[in-house]
């Protein structure tokens, strides 16, 4: 499963729209319509972005793992 098809069914699970994921990201819907159809990548600032908001690994997010639990945060 591609990470356009995770982040589109993250967003629908949490009952959310595109428009409103993009404005939380702060760039035009038809821009984050494009990373879910998976036509563009997504910018690694973005992807950590999506990350935090659905409390979920980037992993996750790239198909790398299939457990949604985020990572434990890095002591500084």
């Amino acid at each position: 499963m591609g990470y356009f098809r995770r982040i589109r069914d993250l967003r629908e699970d949490h009952d959310l729209t595109q428009r409103q994921i993009a404005s939380m990201l702060g760039m035009p819907q038809s821009q984050y319509n494009r990373y879910e159809q998976g036509y563009r990548d997504i910018p690694t600032d973005i992807l950590i972005r999506l990350a935090d908001m659905f409390h979920t690994s980037t992993d996750y997010l790239l198909g790398r793992t299939n457990t949604k639990k985020p990572y434990p945060p890095v002591k500084q």
